[in-house]
């Protein structure tokens, strides 16, 4: 292959190490690559220097190299927009979501709607969900609207609950979602999943230039933080039709394997027009994503039992089964990849069953590979069925260390056993496409990678590690992060390893990963990013 390509169009890249994710060949120090993006050869730098003298060198004797980052499970357009709002990530309780909120509205027109993310109830004092009360005092006539952390509950003031021009007092719900409501029947102003639509069905939406500025800022995140893959879960006809535009522009600092947001438009047109590939390679539609159940921090997440923390509610199903299986069907007969959130131990019981259905004697003998997304809580008994029927485990580890101060509260110590099981599903042959689930999380895969071999908060608590017994260790941990991801979307002939014939999509860090202790994961440089060959990012001062 090294005599196709003439050798002014080679580069030689050498490092410290470079680390391949090839068995059997894990450190080269060398790769040289040609004007396509596609790697040649690795291995030793004087031989490949000998085989292209011409090449463009890169030397990088203090750095190591790794294979590009692919975030299995994230939101790309979620991310941007929520750049663009009020953030409220971290929030120590609601009086500092009020004072984030009022320095933020400060810049806004009078009348516009205040829209912020990230508030949760679990990381304040009192661990109770908020109220439209709350809001009214600072924001008498403003509408406000907050999506939580996850995504699955939002909260509103009473200007917003008025928008929505519906009574929500009562009884009534919604199928598949959750009006909070008080003693007297009133809307406490919290609402769960599918209720969340009611509010947004009224809340202006931004328009295109906003939308182009989200994806800017969300591609840009995404690469300076090593991330050159994502798996961008739920993606609408517009959302990829805007994507299609960057592709088309060269503007795409990262490969996106969409996922069709649902049994709607997006899918429709795949099963007309067959799976998606934009030419250029950095762009594919080829699976359909499927909500199953909610989220375990707003108690939507669907469970076998009762929560332990609220007797007689079980979560909620956000997509009744027969109606699941029907999509999934269609899915399967359009060819199409189905990758369904399933949080709850009846969430992913629901999935299990239904796929097992659906695919019957083909769940061995096919290259399927469904996927099942988050699984984060799993009866014990159903941990085998991810092998037997050859499905992804995609997950995400900073859930679990987001999640377990308060994840025993909810499911109690039982069921904590098949808890964000990563080693348990791994030690069956369950292969694990990790992600973060951004922005739910942070965009940054170096804490996912921490995460998943410590099982620690940024703090390094609790000490040893929770539930410590399921964790990774960093080979195991940044093949989820590279070749599993990789192999999830049908990738792995090309992604996640630097191999002749692959892609050349890298991290340039500062540091071996495998050399440092692991605490020091989260702090790690990432001096350049690279898709193709070519930078996408490059941290100042290290060119």
């Amino acid at each position: 292959m090294a005599g196709m390509a003439a050798a002014a169009d080679v580069t030689v890249l050498s490092a410290a190490r470079i680390h391949t994710g090839v068995p059997g060949r894990p450190a080269v120090e060398a790769m040289a690559w040609d004007r396509e993006g596609r790697i040649l050869a690795i291995g030793d730098r004087a031989r490949l220097l000998r085989s292209h003298p011409s090449a463009r060198r890169i030397e990088l004797p203090d750095a190591t190299v790794i294979p590009g980052l692919i975030d299995g499970h994230a939101h790309l357009m979620n991310l941007g927009i929520a750049l663009l709002r009020a953030d409220l990530a971290g929030t120590a309780d609601k009086a500092e979501v009020i004072a984030r909120l009022r320095a933020f509205a400060r810049n806004l027109p009078d009348g516009t709607w205040l829209l912020g993310r990230g508030w949760d109830q679990n990381d304040w004092p009192e661990a109770a969900f908020p109220t439209a009360a709350d809001l009214d005092a600072a924001f008498p006539d403003r509408p406000v609207w907050l999506e939580r952390v996850d995504g699955h509950a939002g909260w509103a003031n009473s200007a917003a609950l008025r928008a929505v021009g519906r009574d929500l007092s009562g009884d009534w719900q919604p199928e598949g979602g959750r009006i909070l409501r008080g003693a007297t029947g009133k809307p406490t102003g919290v609402l769960v999943d599918t209720a969340m639509a009611l509010v947004d069905a009224v809340v202006p939406p931004p328009d295109r230039s906003m939308r182009e500025e989200a994806l800017r800022r969300a591609l840009a995140a995404a690469a300076s933080h090593g991330l050159t893959g994502v798996h961008d879960m739920g993606v609408s006809l517009a959302d990829l039709e805007l994507m299609r535009r960057f592709a088309d522009q060269g503007l795409l600092k990262v490969r996106v394997r969409a996922y069709a947001d649902g049994a709607g438009a997006a899918m429709e047109a795949l099963c007309a027009m067959g799976p998606y590939e934009h030419p250029g390679g950095r762009l594919s539609m080829r699976g359909v994503k499927f909500y199953v159940d909610g989220a375990l921090g707003s108690r939507g997440a669907a469970l076998l039992a009762d929560y332990s923390d609220e007797p007689g509610h079980r979560g909620l199903l956000i997509t009744p089964p027969e109606a699941f299986q029907a999509a999934v069907q269609r899915a399967r007969d359009c060819g199409l990849q189905p990758a369904s959130h399933a949080i709850g131990d009846r969430g992913v019981r629901v999935v299990l069953d239904t796929y097992a259905r659906v695919l019957g004697d083909d769940a061995m003998r096919g290259n399927h590979r469904w996927r099942v997304e988050h699984a984060q809580v799993i009866a014990r008994e159903d941990m085998p069925r991810f092998g037997e029927l050859q499905l992804i485990a995609s997950m995400q580890p900073t859930h679990a260390t987001s999640d377990m101060p308060w994840a025993g509260d909810r499911v109690g110590e039982a069921r904590l056993q098949g808890a964000y099981a990563w080693r348990s599903l791994w030690g069956m042959g369950v292969v694990l496409a990790l992600g973060s689930d951004f922005p739910v999380e942070s965009v940054d895969p170096r804490l996912g990678l921490y995460a998943a071999v410590t099982r620690q908060d940024t703090h390094g608590q609790p000490p040893g590690g929770w539930r410590p017994q399921e964790r990774l260790d960093l080979a195991e941990a940044l093949k989820g992060f590279t070749w599993g991801a990789a192999y999830a979307a049908h990738d792995e002939l090309e992604l996640g390893q630097l191999h002749p014939g692959y892609r050349a999509d890298f991290v340039v860090l500062a540091a071996d990963p495998f050399a440092i202790d692991p605490t020091d994961l989260p702090r790690l440089p990432i001096l350049s990013t690279w898709l193709d060959g070519k930078p996408t990012f490059t941290q100042p001062g290290s060119e």
